[in-house]
């Protein structure tokens, strides 16, 4: 069996600009055990708004304690198919950090998403404190034993109404502190990221950007065309909780066709 660092470094392996690691973000064991079955699939990963509404709260108000019950789920799952995980950890709850990801640590994770947003302030920490933070995570991966530890940094600059330079700003700074891949969310509220702006976060990243693929409606960059993007491509790829408000939609639909009594 491999150790954690050695599915960790087999992680950081698959960041690739150009020919990004694809993750199809689970929720659940059931879900966790769907995607790990299919041969296409490198990594495990978590999305922290799929498993609120699991839970049956709001994404704001996941609590730690809750994101971790979901994770270690996931995390048997990805133990049994021998898959690296990388778990959704939202802002890293404020000063409980360092406790949080040694939580994460335990179940087996090998990654986390982090984001620059804090919920408690509800703003942006200043570059200096999220570099801080992205450093402080990796220090206690490195003192459990897992120095390749991957994060994927995410920004909330364009959502906090800061133009796209602001954004690349604070994701360069994230790279140099050590994160494997920067994250620029555009969110639904301003409708996402658009082309254009995929097209110069990727080139001034030099690639090492995670692009949200869009499943919800058409007109979004497809994966082809997120390999090439900005002449460099992207070296992330994920979906958010997308499978599972797909999910939701066909399960109301056997449900109804059941209740109606239709046959197959």
């Amino acid at each position: 069996m491999p150790s954690q660092n050695d599915l960790a470094k087999a992680f950081k392996a698959l960041h690739k600009p150009g020919d990004p690691i694809i993750l199809t973000n689970v929720w659940d064991a059931i879900s966790a055990k769907a995607v790990a079955a299919l041969p296409e699939t490198k990594a495990l990963a978590t999305a922290s708004y799929a498993i609120a509404l699991a839970a049956g709260l709001e994404d704001p108000d996941l609590t730690l304690e809750v994101n971790i019950r979901g994770a270690a789920a996931v995390a048997k799952i990805a133990k049994a198919f021998n898959k690296p995980l990388t778990v959704d950890f939202q802002d890293g709850y404020g000063d409980r950090l360092e406790e949080g990801v040694k939580k994460v640590l335990e179940v087996g994770a090998v990654g986390i998403n982090l984001e620059d947003l804090s919920r408690e302030r509800d703003a942006l920490y200043d570059v200096d404190e999220a570099v801080a933070r992205v450093k402080t995570v990796l220090r206690v991966a490195a003192e459990a034993g897992v120095p390749d530890f991957v994060v994927n940094a995410r920004t909330d600059a364009l959502l906090a109404g800061h133009p796209v330079e602001e954004a690349i700003k604070r994701g360069k700074a994230y790279l140099e502190a050590g994160a494997t891949t920067a994250f620029i969310w555009g969110g639904p509220e301003r409708g996402g990221t658009t082309r254009v702006e995929v097209e110069k976060e990727a080139k001034e990243l030099g690639g090492r950007l995670n692009v949200s693929l869009v499943r919800m409606r058409p007109g979004g960059l497809n994966v082809e065309e997120l390999k090439e993007v900005g002449g460099v491509g992207v070296a992330r790829i994920s979906v958010g909780p997308q499978l599972m408000m797909r999910s939701v939609g066909a399960v109301a639909e056997e449900a109804g066709k059941i209740l109606r009594g239709e046959g197959l």
